[in-house]
């Protein structure tokens, strides 16, 4: 039976490793309920939902680099990093490196794809789909980057350049980790690595392509959870929670 029902909870902003601890605890969660499920089938009894989970954060500057990422792509030493004040982590996703900062929609999928479909591939057309989807409405036009995950600008041409960076990881069908979506984030922080170990790409912004000083960033927050819905065929639940209890 499947489960399309989708907790989510946008928790504002909030250091990185908090909030990847709060990932795995949802991630070993879902695996421990299909892993108890896997007996209760055996033993002809009826399993338990999973529960799927959406988290959408801002954080403070921080670089992330990829389980097969190059950590020569960071540019800055311990110092430097120190003196930006910006943190890094080694993490189990996949890509390369990557920044995230204030004014970068960061966004978490911990879903058990059993319930939707069991296919990474279509998993990350559809995150894509969504940024796709939610740029047209700004009069943008996004696009993809044969052999590249994330959104583009302009693909083909020397100008191109990412908004939007995916990396994920999966076990079992169920997912971690996700997309960031540059907002109106400072730019110039990307300066400092070498974007997801592409030297000949730039990136850029929504307020930048817009030519904007700062883009209402609740109402993209709005516009992606209503293509995120649509295009996964979900339902979303609000996390009530307090927020301090959930991490």
């Amino acid at each position: 039976m499947q489960n399309k029902a989708i907790y989510f909870q946008d928790l504002g902003r909030e250091d990185y490793k908090t909030v990847w601890q709060l990932q795995e605890k949802y991630f070993d969660g879902i695996l421990l309920q299909k892993k108890e499920n896997r007996q209760l089938s055996k033993q002809g009894l009826q399993p338990n939902l999973t529960k799927n989970q959406l988290i959408f954060v801002e954080h403070p500057h921080v670089y992330t680099l990829g389980k097969n990422g190059d950590e020569a792509n960071l540019l800055l030493s311990k110092k430097q990093l120190a003196a930006k004040k910006a943190s890094f982590y080694k993490i189990n996703r996949g890509g390369d490196i990557t920044y995230h900062g204030p004014g970068q929609i960061v966004g978490y999928p911990v879903l058990d794809l059993e319930n939707f479909f069991t296919d990474i591939h279509k998993y990350l057309r559809l995150l894509e789909e969504m940024v796709i989807l939610t740029l047209a409405e700004y009069g943008i036009k996004g696009e993809r980057s044969k052999g590249e995950t994330g959104v583009w600008l302009d693909v083909g041409t020397p100008a191109a350049r990412k908004i939007c960076a995916l990396g994920v990881r999966a076990s079992r069908w169920v997912t971690m980790h996700g997309f960031a979506f540059n907002v109106n984030a400072d730019l110039s922080y990307f300066d400092n690595i070498v974007p997801c170990g592409i030297k000949d790409k730039a990136v850029t912004s929504l307020h930048t392509e817009l030519r904007e000083k700062e883009v209402n960033i609740q109402e993209v927050k709005q516009k992606l959870l209503k293509h995120f819905v649509s295009l996964f065929e979900a339902r979303f639940i609000q996390q009530n929670e307090n927020k301090k209890n959930s991490l």
